[in-house]
């Protein structure tokens, strides 16, 4: 009994100090949160005695803030004894001189910390840290180099050097470390990308992104026979968006090792998938002149008319020049590859073409009804084909022409997405000729498509309906609009403006009036008048703030004010309007990383 009760009173005890111990240390890091470092080195001098290692850094940093610099001393030293091994010790005594004037001892003392170094990889690490903690760059990058003499080619530092370098400022030096690796070991290309991801990319960042490029082509010079530094020039290029430096490196690296155009051929992708079509249609031109024979020949013909059809509809930058340019070229294309099941994209853009911009209909319809015929075998493309045709048919007036042939792609593809879109374009046309009440259970039905396009594009129009016909039986004003989109659609643009002037005067304060300013905002967009464009978004933004449309005026106009107009500031403003005010949007992802974007920020 009694060696259990001494046992129980060895508990409590142990207990009762650690619990002291326990107070003592919380009171000491308020204290020293709070900044009353005198009080503080009352709880972690007796702290210290007991756990000396685990309040160093801020019993160190109360003496050293109190000016009890020989208290300071006399701590570092101490531990130091007890741990010779650990390099911080060093560095901190010389930043104890430093701090109270003592430049010549902290010299001498920083030196002599770099003397002491053992062949360590470890030790020379948590020296150089330390030395980086307290930014003294030079005895940091000065601590890697003895290492580096002392170690050899065991361990050589770069990557700890090039941080130093990064950090104190120097790119070109930072950078050559990067490279002194590779010249050694391309295997740590992929090292070195992800070190620099950070550090390139962002506008902010120009004068580093200059610097890097001016060091490796230096390099490309100096070790012609490496082309690993082609390559991570080519990587930097394409990360900072220089698709046209890229694209010259690259089609040098691709003669000089003789790959046949699959290197330009993959950057092309690239280039086009990021919309900088003049460089993908060098690229692509660069592979079709490698000659029929070339492997690739076919793919880059048939990539370079995509790439032309693209910047036509997507950029609406062209002129009657760029289109019939553009027509010459499918019509050789499709001589020389023919019309069959492989080239039946290159048909179906080059129908488009013809029927929305050149207005050749009869051409455009025989393209399509061609590709359909021999794509038979093909449900899919065939498909596909017919949703084309029914929106020719629909440009030319032949309404219920139209109607027919989405119905028979609905009908083969009732489960499938192609027939939710066939379903979608018939529900449309309903609400082109006022059936707006079968529109409506149509576009209900397809707000569960499976494709989240369909969907959205469904609910949109359903809404328009709705909100429209809710507030009042009349279906007049509905007609007018729903009249002048079809016009718009079948580029009527004119006639589409004179529909949308006359509801505007007959019905100005009607619910449409957003809606009619948005239609006339899209037309103006595809006649490339984009002041007019612009204020018709600031009549919306201003004018209808809480109305469906007011997020999407807000984003169109900062993409306006971003790409057309150039103006960083205000398209930054509207980003942030739209992140603000809709928070709900579905711009909101892109509005926040275009924003970031254009901050500076990396965005990966």
């Amino acid at each position: 009994m009694r060696i259990c009760f001494l046992h129980i009173i060895f508990l409590f005890t142990c207990a009762g100090l650690f619990a002291q111990s326990n107070t003592d240390g919380l009171l000491a890091d308020q204290y020293f949160k709070n900044k009353e470092y005198d009080k503080a080195i009352v709880y972690y001098e007796k702290l210290s005695n007991k756990n000396p290692v685990q309040y160093y850094k801020n019993y160190l940093t109360s003496l050293i803030e109190t000016k009890n610099y020989k208290e300071a001393e006399k701590l570092i030293k101490k531990l130091s004894k007890k741990d010779p091994n650990d390099p911080a010790y060093w560095v901190d005594l010389g930043s104890l001189y430093k701090v109270q004037g003592q430049d010549a001892e902290a010299k001498k003392q920083f030196e002599k910390s770099i003397k002491q170094l053992s062949p360590s990889q470890e030790q020379a690490i948590d020296m150089a840290k330390a030395f980086m903690k307290i930014k003294e760059w030079d005895y940091a990058i000065n601590t890697y180099k003895q290492a580096q003499r002392m170690i050899g080619d065991i361990y050589p530092f770069n990557f700890e050097l090039a941080e130093v370098y990064g950090a104190k400022g120097d790119v070109a030096a930072m950078i050559n470390q990067y490279l002194s690796v590779l010249e050694v070991n391309e295997g740590y290309i992929q090292s070195v990308q992800n070190t620099l991801q950070t550090s390139i990319g962002s506008e902010s960042e120009a004068q580093k992104n200059e610097i890097i490029k001016k060091e490796l082509l230096r390099k490309i010079q100096d070790v012609p026979n490496k082309t690993i530094f082609s390559e991570l020039l080519i990587w930097i290029q394409m990360q900072n968006q220089d698709f046209e430096g890229a694209f010259l490196q690259g089609k040098a690296l691709d003669k000089r090792k003789k790959e046949e155009g699959t290197r330009v051929m993959g950057m092309a992708g690239i280039f086009a998938a990021n919309k900088s079509y003049d460089v993908a249609v060098k690229a692509y031109e660069y592979v079709i002149a490698l000659g029929p024979k070339n492997y690739l020949y076919t793919n880059a013909r048939m990539e370079l008319l995509n790439v032309m059809y693209k910047k036509v509809v997507e950029k609406g930058a062209f002129t009657q020049a760029d289109l019939l340019s553009l027509q010459k070229n499918y019509q050789i294309a499709l001589n020389e590859l023919g019309k069959q099941e492989n080239t039946v994209p290159l048909i179906k853009n080059y129908a488009h073409l013809e029927a929305f911009y050149l207005h050749n209909m009869d051409t455009a319809i025989s393209l399509l009804q061609e590709a359909v015929a021999f794509s038979r075998q093909n449900a899919a493309i065939a498909a596909d084909c017919k949703l084309e045709l029914g929106d020719i048919l629909l440009l030319s007036g032949d309404i219920w022409e139209a109607s027919l042939t989405y119905s028979q792609v609905e009908k083969a593809f009732k489960y499938d997405a192609v027939g939710q879109e066939a379903k979608f374009r018939n529900a449309r046309i309903s609400y082109y000729t006022g059936d707006f009440k079968w529109a409506k259970a149509q576009l209900d039905v397809l707000k569960g498509a499976t494709s989240k396009l369909i969907s959205n594009d469904a609910m949109d129009l359903s809404m328009v309906i709705t909100d429209n016909l809710a507030v009042d039986t009349n279906e007049v004003p509905l007609n007018m609009f729903a009249r002048a989109d079809l016009l718009a659609f079948q580029n009527k643009d004119e006639e589409a403006l004179k529909v949308l002037d006359s509801l505007t005067v007959g019905y100005a304060f009607h619910a449409l009036a957003d809606d009619v300013l948005y239609k006339k905002y899209e037309i103006m967009m595809k006649e490339k008048k984009f002041n007019e464009a612009g204020v018709f978004l600031e009549r919306i933004k201003n004018n209808f703030p809480e109305d469906i449309l007011a997020d999407d005026a807000t984003f169109k106009l900062a993409e306006m004010n971003e790409e057309i107009f150039k103006n960083k500031e205000k398209a930054m403003e509207l980003y942030q309007d739209v992140l603000l005010k809709f928070p709900g949007s579905l711009y909101v992802v892109e509005a926040r990383k275009k924003y970031r974007a254009l901050r500076g920020d990396v965005v990966n």
